[in-house]
């Protein structure tokens, strides 16, 4: 598990942004099964969510339709919550960072590391926009 000073910056970069923390398997439950729409960031400390993950869903915020909920769990520090959470993104395997967009209860878009890892935060950006305006 990674130490609380590393780590909080970096779960603050999306706190400031909306995001509530799920540091609970049941407050993740409660979240993702929850009416409308509810994104969930798999926040990490890694150069891809630092560069462009983080960066690319805070500016993806900007636009006309986005979900009604914003929520985040942090990798290798809040575990339960990023094993119940995990719990939901399948078919996919476990992949941090990550973004997931649930609908009514149900995943209906997630974005894997390897999406993330390599590309910009605009490109991230205008992908989410694009999802949110066909889920939101």
């Amino acid at each position: 598990m990674y130490p609380e000073p590393l780590v909080k910056p970096m779960k603050e970069e999306l706190v400031q942004a909306g995001f509530e923390e799920c540091l609970t398997p049941d407050s993740v439950e409660k979240a993702v099964s929850q009416k409308g729409t509810v994104l969930m960031v798999v926040n990490s400390v890694c150069g891809c969510a630092a560069g462009a993950a983080r960066p690319g869903v805070k500016a993806s915020l900007q636009n006309a339709k986005k979900p009604a909920k914003l929520t985040t769990v942090f990798a290798g520090f809040d575990v339960d919550a990023v094993s119940r959470a995990r719990k939901h993104f399948a078919p996919y395997p476990p992949s941090s960072p990550a973004i997931a967009l649930f609908k009514d209860g149900q995943l209906v878009h997630f974005v894997e590391r390897h999406n993330i890892e390599g590309h910009s935060a605009n490109a991230i950006s205008e992908h989410l926009k694009a999802v949110y305006d066909e889920f939101c």
